[in-house]
């Protein structure tokens, strides 16, 4: 398997799909909701198409895993997996935080992930074994020693008024412990930005695997510590994540799992 390869075509894909996002900001004429708050617009499904497109052009018997349009198994024991816009909400209001998420798994393990902000240029990649990059330039999780001095970051599930006591619980009990704690509204981008020390942790839950598998291995790659709020190590198809610098894990488990 030629991960080198693999990776070119993900990153031509994920910017593919970035010029669609980019084209589309601010212009959208249709959203339509998934649920309550689960919204889905045009360009959802046309950036999704897009990314599909340039893969399987290339690797046509690969499996798919998308939001938008479900699994696709293929022949091969590679699956790509597929957020086309990871922060949709965000992107329907006009508000310039949101990515490409696109994760390569070979036999259920991840080995590329490549997440992809249209807005700002930010291109965020690693392989399996060999590092996290933004660009070319390796990037390391933060040295901040202890949760009193990090800034902290989450998000709410779309589900949330059906566990929102143990959400709230949670919130308030890191907020008070920690420096600050930002709701961004992409997963995607929270993990990478924990794997390049902006921030120093991050734990959410009722994830899917479209939202963490990419984000998931440039963190590891860059030296983070991931887990559900248990400590067992985390895979993309787990309900909890929590993800920091290594160093303040411990306290982040013991803060997650207070009653």
């Amino acid at each position: 398997m030629n991960l080198d390869a693999l990776k070119t075509v993900g990153m031509t894909a994920a910017k593919q799909g970035g010029e669609i996002l980019r084209a589309r900001f601010g212009k959208i004429f249709r959203v339509e909701k998934k649920g309550a708050i689960d919204l889905v617009t045009e360009a959802d499904t046309e950036c999704e198409a897009a990314i599909i497109r340039t893969i399987r052009s290339v690797y046509p018997d690969h499996g798919i895993l998308a939001e938008e349009s479900g699994q696709n198994p293929g022949k091969s024991p590679c699956q790509w997996i597929i957020d086309p816009l990871d922060g949709t909400t965000n992107f329907s209001h006009g508000l310039p935080i949101f990515s490409v998420s696109i994760a390569l798994a070979h036999e259920n393990q991840v080995v590329l992930g490549i997440v992809f902000n249209p807005v700002s240029g930010e291109l965020y990649s690693a392989t399996s074994g060999q590092g996290a990059f933004l660009h070319a330039q390796p990037i390391r999780v933060s040295t901040t020693p202890a949760v009193s001095e990090s800034l902290l970051v989450t998000g709410f599930p779309y589900d949330l008024k059906t566990m929102i006591d143990p959400l709230m619980r949670r919130f308030s009990t890191c907020l008070q412990a920690c420096q600050g704690v930002r709701r961004l509204g992409s997963a995607a981008l929270d993990l990478c930005y924990v794997a390049s020390g902006r921030f120093d942790g991050f734990w959410e839950q009722n994830l899917k695997p479209w939202d963490t598998a990419a984000g998931m291995l440039i963190a590891r790659e860059a030296g983070a510590r991931i887990t559900d709020f248990s400590g067992n190590s985390f895979a993309p198809d787990m309900n909890r994540i929590l993800a920091t610098n290594g160093l303040i894990h411990s306290q982040m488990m013991t803060l997650l799992n207070q009653q």
